[in-house]
């Protein structure tokens, strides 16, 4: 059974998002969207509540915490599994927010980071 997150909020919209308790109600939920509305969503795994997620397709960007690298505020930083997964998140984050990011290979594990320095 699915309901409306009381922490996740769409970035777009600021709607609550809809929590899925495991990955197959979330692809389930994905497939019965992509049949009856044309929709082309995938599910993911939310970093913030531990529940599962709905995202386009066109905007998934598998990550997950680095185990080595830092931000500037010393939050562990975000691990893209590939480069093309980067910079489609660089390329969301420079639509939505105005911040320009440069992608670059974690030198501790195997993924990519973004960084705002050159």
């Amino acid at each position: 059974m699915s309901m409306k997150s009381a922490t996740c909020m769409s970035k777009r919209s600021g709607e609550p998002l809809t929590e899925y308790y495991s990955e197959y109600e979330a692809l389930e939920a994905a497939e019965y969207s992509n049949i009856n509305y044309g929709n082309d969503l995938a599910p993911y795994k939310c970093s913030k509540c531990n529940l599962w997620h709905l995202t386009p397709k066109s905007r998934r960007t598998p990550s997950r915490k680095c185990k080595y690298c830092t931000d500037s505020f010393g939050r562990k930083k975000e691990l893209y599994e590939t480069e093309e997964s980067a910079e489609v998140r660089a390329e969301i984050l420079r639509e939505e927010q105005g911040v320009w990011l440069r992608v670059y290979e974690c030198p501790y594990d195997n993924g990519w980071h973004l960084t705002k320095s050159r």
